[in-house]
């Protein structure tokens, strides 16, 4: 086996320099030049940079996004503008977004006006009796106030509300008939997801609604079956203009 003297005594030419160092002092670079302790210039990192993978592009445990449920809007003090001997209310929204057709219902009214009850504005019943899921008709405990078509919300719970629609009332017997079940009410010129049809029992809660004209971006009107009996705004504050169900 071949042995090397360990150049105690001896001089070696850098490759950098030219110069003549010790034997002893000489190291080696990357490149493979041998070079002086002294000029040694280890290797620049970004001549060797770490592998990058790609960015992940999913989640492991991923969902669909939810579907917001629409809220009431908060409206301002005295909201209801009725005149003597008219049906029409116009409501004063600023800035409310809502179009001709849509189905608003009316929370939290604190005082008459013109004549018209808090329970006519808000349109709130009971059921008299149970009905199934595919019900055709039902029986309010009043349906006088109610229009003549509409949507309205049956309430037995926070995830079984139901909106279901109506074609035609009959305010001597409280009957609502040609029901459409789990129906959606227009609101925002838009159609919420449909409503499940389940049997409901007597006395549970009832919602009415009304469907309104857009007169502007701060006015919009509907209409009463009775007419107001003066000419009055008031209806208190605060009263909540909203869709028809809040849990669809």
């Amino acid at each position: 086996m071949a042995r090397f003297s360990r150049g105690k005594w001896s001089l070696a030419i850098s490759d950098r320099s030219g110069l003549a160092f010790p034997y002893r002092e000489m190291v080696k670079e990357w490149t493979g030049a041998w070079v002086h302790n002294s000029e040694y210039e280890p290797k620049q990192p970004q001549l060797q940079p770490k592998p990058v993978a790609s960015d992940p592009q999913s989640l492991q445990h991923a969902r669909p996004a939810r579907t917001e449920f629409y809220t009431s809007t908060i409206l301002p003090n005295n909201p209801f503008a009725m005149t003597s001997s008219s049906t029409t209310v116009t409501v004063y929204q600023p800035n409310h977004g809502r179009y001709t057709g849509d189905a608003v219902r009316f929370r939290n009214v604190v005082s008459a006006s013109g004549g018209v009850s808090p329970t006519i504005l808000m349109l709130e019943t009971t059921l008299v009796s149970d009905i199934t899921a595919d019900a055709t008709s039902l029986t309010l405990t009043d349906s006088s106030a109610f229009p003549s078509t509409g949507y309205i919300v049956v309430e037995p719970g926070a995830n079984d509300n139901e909106t279901i629609y109506y074609g035609a009332n009959n305010t001597g017997t409280g009957v609502l008939s040609s029901l459409t079940r789990g129906s959606a009410a227009p609101t925002y010129n838009l159609t919420p997801m449909a409503t499940t049809a389940v049997a409901h029992g007597a006395g549970s809660r009832v919602r009415g609604s009304y469907s309104i004209t857009k007169v502007d971006d701060e006015y919009y009107t509907f209409a009463l079956v009775t007419a107001a009996t003066s000419t009055q705004t008031s209806g208190g504050y605060p009263c909540f203009a909203g869709p028809v169900n809040q849990r669809a």
